[in-house]
């Protein structure tokens, strides 16, 4: 390794543009995710950047149904999820700058245009949209050693287009060895068992009708691409064999860089790049991510999710936050989806049968009521519960209603004629009519009472967490429910933003969303408590039902004694 060297990150000039073909969903922000892990992992300041070809400014008004969780960034912006996939893969915290829009693009050239910054020029997508395009991911690339930049959607598809013209042009103005262009495919099986590259072949032809080459293919497919399989690829779509590799499905995403690490993905971008003879001096490639994510688990707890999304991708993050818990205890945790609209005997069962529940955020009525149930359940049975943004606001909820016996206390948001909305509009919400970008968002600062539960996860009387809301606890109610035992431990200004039960074994609310902060080494503190308390549930639980079967097989024992035996 160099003892010294020449490179400049302020210009952050090495890329790495990633794009999918055949099939959305193939795993494009996890391979480009991997990619810079492995980088980061060798001792590279890696950053990354997704495009999106939507014409939502961002992903704050669009339903997690159609796109997954709307992700929040420490400064308010609100993206797509596959930014959560980058932070927590590389280690870092983004900015609105990382995730462009066709929205953004054309929002901003269309207010320069009528600003007349164009001078009577006929503004068109080329050049004036392509432009802010590559001016857009030159700005977020600043100050690095290389930007992993993800183009959403599928080659061929129509909105794309701009974003792929943007990169051709950024090929033909960036020196070959400091840009690499990476095309994931999918490669299927057939029924006779054989691996199909006419997909591929097909993705990579459209690829090149617009000017692009890929430098780099990777495969996904059930299993690794056979020999035969890369060379067919690598004949067909003009790349060297030795630039083709598998991305086979795992058992769990933070195994993808190891996979392809196996097949020499890192070894031959760094190669490809010239970054070998730039690196930093200090870098020294490391285990740590490999230990941590194949650690084995002593332990396993089952967590109920309340929530009305029947989608594993609008709850990533809470998914990732348990799993980042359980890493942190050498646990593995099992989620089990909880119907909200619907707790129907099944669901009920899956409540009853969990060492602890999470309620997470959300809007509108839509499930709020099973919500509610699950909340009184966990703080009636002592299960640990952990409420998140709206579920938050229904442990408020719940409370004021079979505590405090408020009839028919609820949020404004979801009830505008209840008699006691414990949950109002916040103040500065009053009149706002854009949805988009106008609710309370990103990190804000959380005061904690000394001597509470909040402190000791915490480890002290302050956290920054990220929020994304518009009500909050109605200050016309907060004496009143402090009165009747629920604490708010957690304050920012006049603002509630944690909550919990003395007398309980784990009841924890958030105004805040902090599993947008959790991390693989770095666990939520909500999170690892919730898991702790979880596993005290669990063991005290297992050693209950241990003392009735000795109690049961006892009774056995001298009623059988007592008993005349039958002859045969």
């Amino acid at each position: 390794m160099p003892t010294e060297t020449n490179y400049d990150r302020s210009l952050g000039r090495k890329f790495v543009f990633v794009t999918g073909g055949v099939m959305s969903g193939l795993g494009k922000g996890i391979t480009a995710a991997s990619t810079g892990r492995l980088l980061a992992n060798a001792g590279f300041d890696v950053t990354a950047v997704k495009i999106d070809p939507y014409l939502n400014v961002d992903a704050g008004t669009m339903n997690p149904y159609q796109h997954g969780e709307v992700y929040v960034l420490k400064d308010g912006a609100e993206v797509d999820l596959d930014l959560g996939n980058y932070e927590r893969f590389l280690g870092t915290d983004m900015t609105a700058d990382h995730n462009i829009t066709t929205g953004k693009a054309y929002e901003h050239v269309i207010s320069k245009e009528r600003a007349g910054d164009y001078l009577g020029d006929t503004v068109q997508i080329i050049p004036h949209i392509t432009n802010d395009i590559k001016r857009r991911v030159r700005k977020a690339a600043e100050g690095t050693d290389v930007c992993i930049v993800e183009v959403g959607g599928t080659v061929g598809d129509i909105e794309g287009m701009p974003f792929l013209e943007a990169i051709r042009q950024f090929v033909h103005e960036t020196p070959p060895e400091d840009l690499l262009l990476t095309h994931v495919t999918l490669v299927p099986f057939s029924k006779n068992g054989e691996q199909k590259t006419k997909p591929t072949q097909h993705s990579v032809k459209e690829l090149r009708s617009i000017g692009l080459q890929p430098d780099i293919l990777v495969g996904r497919s059930e299993e690794k691409l056979d020999p035969d399989t890369k060379e067919k690829i690598a004949l067909f779509c003009d790349v060297p064999t030795e630039a083709v590799f598998s991305n086979p499905d795992v058992a769990d995403i933070y195994h993808v860089p190891l996979m392809v690490e196996e097949e020499g993905l890192d070894r031959y971008v760094i190669e490809e790049l010239d970054l070998a003879s730039e690196a930093p001096p200090q870098a020294e490639r490391t285990e740590r991510w490999r230990e941590l994510v194949t650690q084995e688990s002593d332990e396993q707890v089952d967590i109920a999710l309340v929530g009305k999304y029947a989608l594993e991708d609008a709850y990533i993050s809470i998914h990732e936050a348990l799993k980042h818990a359980g890493l942190d205890r050498s646990v593995e945790v099992t989620v089990h989806w909880v119907n909200a609209d619907r707790m129907d005997a099944d669901h009920e069962q899956r409540l009853q049968d969990a060492d602890g529940v999470v309620v997470p955020g959300g809007f509108g009525s839509r499930g709020s009521a099973g919500k509610i149930e699950a909340i009184r359940y966990a703080r009636e049975h002592d299960v640990p519960f952990l409420g998140l943004c709206l579920g938050f606001q229904m442990g408020v909820v719940e409370y004021a209603r079979n505590v405090l016996e408020l009839e028919g206390a609820h949020s404004a948001e979801i009830d505008s004629a209840t008699p006691h909305p414990v949950i109002g509009l916040l103040p500065n919400q009053l009149g706002e009519e854009d949805l988009g970008g106008t609710m309370r968002l990103g990190a804000h600062e959380t005061d904690i009472d000394p001597d509470t539960l909040a402190s000791a996860i915490y480890g002290g009387t302050s956290c920054t967490e990220r929020h994304r809301h518009r009500y909050e606890v109605n200050p016309e109610y907060i004496a009143a429910l402090e009165a009747g035992g629920l604490r708010f431990s957690g304050r920012s200004d006049r603002r509630m933003e944690i909550l919990e039960l003395p007398e309980h074994p784990y009841f924890l609310g958030t105004q805040f969303h902090p599993e947008f902060r959790s991390r693989p080494g770095r666990a939520s503190p909500p999170f690892v408590g919730l898991l702790d308390a979880a596993l005290e549930s669990s063991t005290e639980n297992d050693e209950g039902e241990r003392g009735n079967e000795s109690r049961s097989e006892g009774d056995r024992s001298s009623t059988a004694a007592a008993e005349p035996t039958e002859s045969l």
